[in-house]
């Protein structure tokens, strides 16, 4: 079975392994799930009225790489 998926093109072998990863978590926690999409909804709404703080994706990238490299010392 390996060697088959191995020999279908790049985007379907990313699909199965996504499903075969998938497959190995447990049910969602509902309570969670509606936690999360409150907590979204909230975020979108501070964007839309212009209170969140944004910052270029560069930036976050870039204040993240320093941080690992700090803590790996």
């Amino acid at each position: 079975m390996l060697a088959e998926a191995l020999q279908l093109p790049p985007e379907e072998r990313a699909d199965v392994a996504k499903r075969l990863i998938a497959s190995l978590d447990g049910p969602a926690d509902e309570d969670v799930e509606a936690a999360w999409l409150v907590e979204v909804e909230r975020r979108l709404q501070d964007v839309d009225r212009g209170t969140a703080t944004i910052e270029p994706w560069d930036a976050v990238r870039e204040r993240l790489a320093r941080r690992l490299r700090t803590n790996r010392r």
